[in-house]
């Protein structure tokens, strides 16, 4: 058995933890659950400033010598002060920016917790979650049913990117606000995400998007760990 904590931003990810990704790995023996880290004294997620992070993290894994520590962090709106940021802007592919945060941020939390390398498995989204839901945009809008009738401006939008997770990263074209825009009644985060993930099923997500699909390779993998 492996228990896995998942740092999430926002309540659409720890839904979606919740909701679809425990009860996947549950039956592999890899047993995940989401924490919503503490954006202010009264309140729980939104931006993560990096601080925050690397303090929760750290105590994490100091805390307990068997738990697994991954992320599941939006790389649209990622705080600056994350280890690697100014050398990622510098780099042109989507997934060497990510790679190059991700192996640095991994960096900096094993040297600051004194944990195994195996035990922080960092994993940032590119370029938010609403990207996943970009996979299968006909499943998508089966949730609502005037939604189908926007499913060709979805289908377009997918269709000029090599794949959902290279749709933009800015806050007019990032794949969120193109959902708001394109969808009525109004696409809603925490009700909308995870029940659309669930109508697209992860197989059909992780063909689509290759970031996820070895983010997700690596928790089944720690069912032998």
């Amino acid at each position: 058995m492996s228990e896995v904590i998942v740092i999430v931003e926002g309540q659409t990810e720890e839904a979606f933890i919740k909701q679809v990704i425990a009860p996947l790995l549950h039956s592999q023996n890899v047993f995940i659950k989401p924490l919503l880290i503490k954006t202010s004294k009264d309140a729980k997620g939104g931006a993560i400033t990096y601080d925050r992070f690397k303090l929760t993290a750290r105590n994490i894994l100091r805390t307990n010598n068997e738990v697994y520590v991954t992320t599941f962090l939006d790389f649209y709106g990622l705080d600056t002060d994350f280890p690697g940021y100014g050398v990622t802007l510098k780099n042109i592919d989507l997934y060497e920016k990510v790679a190059h945060l991700e192996e640095s941020l991994h960096s900096a939390i094993v040297s600051l917790s004194c944990c195994r390398p195996n035990r922080f498995l960092p994993h940032i989204q590119p370029h938010e979650f609403e990207a996943l839901l970009f996979s299968d945009v006909d499943k998508l809008v089966s949730i609502e049913p005037s939604w189908r009738s926007n499913v060709g401006k979805l289908r377009r939008i997918r269709d000029s990117y090599p794949n959902p997770e290279h749709i933009n990263n800015s806050f007019e074209t990032k794949p969120s606000k193109r959902l708001i825009e394109n969808l009525s009644p109004t696409y809603r985060k925490t009700t909308h995400g995870p029940r659309g993930i669930q109508r697209i099923s992860i197989e059909v997500i992780e063909s689509e998007c290759p970031h996820f699909k070895l983010w997700m390779d690596e928790l089944r993998s720690l069912k032998v760990a």
